[in-house]
């Protein structure tokens, strides 16, 4: 009886082989289809900025592709391995593979070995990519397609509450002492009514309050607008507040998530939600090792008896079943309903035993 990983190298490399083609394959015409999609329902937003065109467009589909890519990667796994399996056992190769005393584990080896591979290729693409792109998208759609901020580390669409007074900001620049606001508007209240409204291109941080220079002030009694050299406003407003009062999980790295963390904690800020999109960056890559598992009951059973076509939809429903509950656990997560540890993790724990379970039952 043959108790190695794998059955053999030479059998090894041809599994891993027709799974790697057939998954870039299906990857490719998933971003196709999707990415063609998605631009005709933003093409409309994007021309009607003044003076975008088409190479707007296709800075659209740059920024958007990575984003189409690591979301369908694991949609892409389960779907190369259904289409693997079905194949082989069409041709009577898993009949074959197991007459000669091949495991159902050793047959879905060279598929999780190769899973792994994509795995570790979408984390690293998450980090050096998407996270780059989504933040850059996610302050262009802010600006209304306008002018695409050079800065990639900017925080867009900022709100700040300074007791009674509104403090908006299209942008922040910079972290700490060197931070920056960028068009900003000041709401100034007294009691809950407004009083005036301050508008200026540029605010910074001087002697503990942050100063607009070349302000226009509008007074909402009176209804005239006051041109000031400057204006200060948000005494005791860290730059914190503004830098980390909009933290999207998918528009950072690991490193940069933890460092908003911490600071999120320094400043007595709940973290649950953040804490399960980092654990998530780590699981979410790791879901395409499961598919070649969920999928596995279409490699098994006679394909004469007529019922590998109800295999393949089992197989594909307990994919699609495990992105529900993926999703549903992290939005759990999010509301603080489930700890962060158990809404990124659970979901893959749960299905990797699921389908063990099937696996061992059915075919061990």
């Amino acid at each position: 009886m043959n108790i190695s990983f794998f059955a053999s190298p030479t059998m090894t490399f041809y599994m891993a082989r027709m799974f790697l083609v057939r998954f870039a394959a299906v990857l490719a015409a998933l971003v196709i289809v999707l990415m063609a999609l998605d631009l005709l329902g933003e093409s409309g937003d994007i021309l009607a900025y003044p003076g975008n065109g088409d190479a707007q467009l296709w800075i659209y589909v740059t920024l958007r592709t990575p984003q189409i890519i690591a979301r369908f990667l694991p949609f892409a796994a389960l779907l190369a391995t259904l289409i693997t399996f079905v194949t082989l056992n069409q041709n009577s190769e898993i009949v074959s593979m197991k007459a000669a005393g091949i495991s159902a584990h050793q047959i879905l080896a060279p598929l999780v070995v190769a899973s792994l591979g994509v795995a570790i290729l979408s984390f690293t693409f998450n980090e050096r990519v998407v996270a780059r792109a989504t933040a850059t998208l996610s302050a262009w759609q802010d600006a209304d397609y306008g002018l695409i901020p050079r800065d990639r580390g900017i925080v867009p669409n900022v709100w700040v509450r300074d007791g009674d007074d509104l403090i908006h900001a299209i942008a922040v620049h910079g972290r700490g002492t060197q931070a920056q606001l960028r068009d900003i508007t000041v709401y100034d209240r007294t009691g809950g009514r407004l009083v005036a409204i301050v508008k200026g291109s540029r605010a910074f941080q001087t002697g503990g309050v942050w100063r607009i220079a070349g302000a226009g002030r509008f007074d909402v009694e009176r209804g005239v607008t006051t041109q000031l050299p400057t204006y200060d406003f948000g005494r005791g407003v860290t730059a914190d507040r503004f830098t980390l009062s909009n933290v999207d999980p998918a528009s950072k790295s690991i490193l940069q998530l933890r460092t908003a963390i911490a600071d999120l904690e320094a400043a007595g800020r709940p973290t649950g939600p953040l804490r399960a999109g980092l654990w998530h960056k780590l699981s979410g890559p790791l879901s395409a090792v499961l598919m070649p598992l969920l999928a596995a009951v279409a490699a098994f059973g006679l394909a004469r008896s007529g019922h590998l076509f109800i295999r393949a939809v089992i197989g594909m429903a307990l994919g699609f079943a495990y992105f529900v509950a993926d999703n549903f656990a992290l939005a759990m997560g999010n509301l603080g309903a489930y700890p962060p540890f158990l809404a990124a993790w659970a979901p893959f724990l749960l299905f990797l035993l699921i389908g063990e379970t099937v696996l061992i039952r059915t075919e061990e």
